[in-house]
């Protein structure tokens, strides 16, 4: 059976845009992809003979080929372009939604997505715990403003690559062998900067530094990342940007480490309250707190204040502030505070398993191990 004219396959007219005849293809392989119409054979042949005029008529060479010669200006047995057979939905629709997919088909500019960045940004303890909102001045790759992006200068445009034809690909022939490969002049975009803007030489896109104003939700810990969407580098070919990821670190704090949701912090305590025992004011986030130092505390003790911590981003309650106490030795003691701790060492001596029970536990052990 002879094959049908392209235009008449399609429902345009031999003059139609490229842009008709992508919306004319679409429309045909919505209503006739086998997908949509399982077992039915009819269907199945419409749909391949809409996928191969589309395949002829979007390439500016082949079409022109066949305007020339007809069918057999692209029949492959007679030395022609070549015509397209069946291929799968995503195959099929990648030459019209190019723009979404990352890319089209050979012989189109290809479009990418422009990279993400990161940005490291470090902030105080208390910033993370309340939140806080800050300007950050990122160095990207941005679009052109000259050349909107297409490397050309402006008022005019990138032209067909002549090393390809717009294929983006060249085939090379060695013996009985053919291999193709990305074409070295245009890199397969299928199209070249003859004249290239003056202001980013041709690439499409500059490098600036933009400020961007950066909201930090309460709670955010090291490690955490804040996405900005479009904030990245710029697409390439008209491409959507990349997104910018905004890295939390904390800066070291006076007073406190935190973990998690928790805070701890050191507890330097005299050895007169350690003993004695006695209350003392103890910082937090929120303000002071008083603690209760009870009686013979101990070097190490941890005192867990509730609620006193962090409520994390993704918590539904805040941490408790641990205080780790730690028994400062006097320094710097005059000769009357020595003579003072002298006379309180002899009035202990003789009865140290009553006083200091653990020294005389370890002085057992130790006894034991050398007796064996």
């Amino acid at each position: 059976m002879a094959k049908r004219d392209y235009y008449e396959v399609l429902g345009v007219a031999k003059t139609a845009s490229e842009e008709e005849i992508k919306k004319a293809f679409k429309k045909l392989a919505m209503k006739h992809h086998p997908d949509r119409n399982q077992g039915d054979k009819a269907a199945e042949e419409k749909f391949k003979e809409a996928r191969e005029a589309y395949d002829i008529l979007s390439d500016a060479g082949k079409r022109s080929a066949y305007d020339q010669y007809g069918h057999a200006g692209v029949d492959p047995s007679m030395g022609g372009a070549g015509g397209a057979g069946y291929r799968d939905f995503a195959d099929a629709f990648s030459d019209i939604f190019g723009d979404i997919f990352g890319g089209g088909r050979s012989g189109r500019s290809q479009v990418y997505r422009g990279a993400d960045l990161r940005y490291n940004l470090e902030i105080s303890l208390e910033e993370a715990a309340r939140g806080t909102e800050t300007k950050i001045r990122v160095p990207v790759l941005a679009e052109c403003e000259h050349c909107h992006g297409s490397g050309a200068r402006p008022g005019t445009e990138p032209v067909t690559c002549p090393t390809c034809g717009g294929h983006g690909q060249v085939r090379m022939q060695q013996g009985f062998f053919s291999v193709q490969q990305t074409c070295p002049r245009c890199h397969g975009n299928g199209r070249v900067v003859s004249d290239p803007c003056n202001h980013c030489h041709g690439k499409g896109r500059v490098k600036r530094h933009k400020t961007l104003s950066v909201r930090i939700p309460a709670g955010v810990d090291a490690g955490d990342r804040i996405r900005l969407s479009g904030e990245g580098e710029a697409g390439i070919n008209g491409g959507p940007p990349g997104d910018l990821y905004v890295q939390i670190a904390l800066k070291p704090h006076a007073v406190f480490q935190r973990n998690q949701d928790d805070l701890h912090c050191e507890l330097p305590i005299s050895f007169a309250t350690a003993a004695l025992g006695g209350e003392i004011e103890i910082p937090t986030l929120d303000g002071h707190a008083t603690l209760r130092i009870p009686a013979e505390t101990q070097s190490g003790k941890v005192f867990r204040l509730r609620g006193k911590g962090i409520k994390g981003v993704r918590s539904n309650h805040p941490g408790d502030l641990m205080a780790h106490v730690v028994v400062e030795t006097p320094v710097n003691l005059t000769a009357r505070q020595k003579e003072l701790l002298r006379e309180f060492e002899d009035c202990c001596t003789g009865h140290e398993g009553k006083h200091t029970p653990r020294a005389k536990g370890f002085m057992d052990k130790v006894k034991e191990f050398f007796a064996q």
